[in-house]
Formats: C-alpha cells, structure tokens, sequence
C-alpha cells in the first residue's frame, strides 16, 4: 500500500463525513451567504475551528464559483488548496533521518492517547533509517507501561534503560542519556507517565525530567513531542496550551485519526499553534504510523485523488 493509499484509508471516515455533508450543504443551490454560512457551520462541526473555518468560508466567497461548474468539486479544491497553504510549512520530515549527533526526546501526553506504541512505531522508523536507538522507560507509575516498552524492544531489536516501578522518572532518563553518550546512540526516546494537563504536581514532575536531562546535556531534550488523540476532538486544543506552557513543544504527532469523523481537529491545532507536526496515525498496525506529508493530507481529507 502507497503513501496515498495509506492516507486516504486512515481519513476514510473523516474524508466521507466531509464529502456527504458537503454534497447535502450545496446540491442545486447557489452559493449564497446563506449557504457560505452553513458551510462555515458544518466545518465547525468537523472540528476544523473557527477561525479556519470562517476563512475558508471568506475564500469560497471571493472565489465566486462559476455556477455552470461543480460546485463539489470547486469547493472541494479550495478546501485543499488551504490546508496546504496552512500545513506544508509544519513538516518536519527531518525528523526521521539519519543523524549522528545526540537527540533527547521527550514523549508526553495526556492518558490513553498511545505513547507507548507511537515511541515503539517512531523507533522502528527511526532504526530503519540507520539511526541507533536507545528507549528510556520514564513511565515508572505503571509496571505495565515499562512492560509494554519492553516488549516494543525486544520486536524491533532495540536496547531499553528501565528501572522498578515507582522508581524516579528523571534518573531513568539521565541513565539513558548518560549510557546513549557514551556508546554513541543518536536518539534516546524517553516515555513518559501520561498526565491530565491540570494536574500540577503531575506537569511539575514532568518539567523534572527535562530539568534533569540538561545535566548531562544543556540542550536536552533536543526534542519535545506532544501526542494527541484525533477522537478527543476539541480537547487537544487545552492540551497543546497546558503542556507547551511548561515545556515548548517541537513537534506533534496525532494518533487514531482512523477512528474518528472528525480528523478536521488536526487543522485546528495547525491554526491555532503552527507547531511542527512530525506524524500521523493512521491504524493500529506497526507501520501505521504515517511521516506526516501536507499534500497527502490534504488530498486524503477531501478525498482528491
């Protein structure tokens, strides 16, 4: 399966849900401001945002569709040409390649969004482009999590720091960034307990972490990813405030955008806060997880093929 082909399954649902209340907005009507506003309402609806949302409508609008021509599909165009316009500068395809010097990278997020396996699925991507690469088990509240990444591992073949659970999170990731200079890994992924973003002590022990990680290294970590869940919907936007709030993010990347209709929420937070955004995931399988392309996207989501 292509690229393409790989995008456009993951958007399925979301890429249907646009194009049937897209069709049932316009079918033999004028482009009016009545209809330009119910197309703004049902962007919203998509979790595409407001502020995307009303300008997508004002370019629609500017535009004035030729009514001899497809309306669908002139739309359809627009809506493409925009999220390219918005999201070609947040690639980071960088990310994936082959380095040799020291990158420190913190993995966080709120529960459930799938950090454990986004680490196993970005360090197999990682290794196969010849990166060597150590995983630090940093979640030390759950003995599951610290299992999990093992397991992760031992199947990609590769090396783990652990400790008990319970342990102190940020030595976990100095023994790791410590043992990854010394034997000369480009890449320590460092997993880390997921968190509500209103739970103070929480982001405080978060932030130690980092603090800790620049003792051995002033510009660790090199890297700061934020992973999000595409069905929490419009509760990514709170997530992305609270966590940036305490350490800069520099990357995103947006997992179970297979399993919602609603995949709109990814040109929200590109709206909203311009991050890098490093991946995509599109399924459940190992390599479902997509290096994230702004012309595919775009493509998959208003199914423009």
């Amino acid at each position: 399966m292509g690229i393409f082909d790989k995008f456009k399954t993951g958007f399925q649902k979301s890429a249907s849900a646009l194009k049937s209340g897209l069709k049932e907005i316009i079918v033999k009507k004028e482009i009016d401001d009545k209809t330009l506003d119910e197309i703004e309402d049902f962007l919203i609806q998509c979790d595409v945002g407001v502020e995307a949302s009303e300008e997508i409508k004002n370019i629609i609008a500017e535009k004035k569709i030729d009514p001899s021509k497809n309306k669908a599909d002139e739309i359809n165009l627009i809506l493409k040409n925009y999220i390219l316009d918005l999201m070609s500068p947040l690639e980071n395809q960088n990310f994936f390649k082959n380095k040799t010097d020291l990158n420190a990278i913190l993995v966080s997020g709120v529960n459930g969004v799938g950090k454990t396996t986004t680490i196993g699925k970005i360090g197999k991507i990682l290794k196969s482009n010849g990166n060597k690469v150590i995983f630090s088990a940093s979640d030390t509240f759950r003995a599951a999590a610290i299992e999990q990444l093992e397991n992760w591992a031992k199947k990609i073949d590769i090396e783990i720091i652990k400790s008990s659970q319970g342990s102190d999170p940020a030595s976990v990731a100095y023994k790791a960034i410590d043992e990854a200079i010394k034997r000369k890994f480009s890449h320590v992924l460092i997993d880390t307990a997921g968190r509500l973003q209103n739970k103070k002590n929480l982001m405080e022990e978060y932030k130690k972490i980092a603090n800790v990680t620049k003792k051995i290294d002033p510009n660790a970590p090199h890297e700061v990813l934020l992973i999000l869940d595409a069905t929490s919907g419009q509760n990514v936007i709170n997530q992305v405030e609270e966590f940036n709030k305490i350490i800069p993010i520099t990357g995103l990347i947006m997992t179970k955008l297979d399993g919602t209709a609603k995949g709109g929420i990814l040109i929200a937070v590109a709206k909203k806060y311009k991050l890098p955004i490093i991946a995509l995931g599109l399924g459940e399988k190992e390599d479902d997880l997509q290096i994230f392309n702004a012309e595919k996207f775009a493509e998959a989501f208003v199914e423009i093929s």
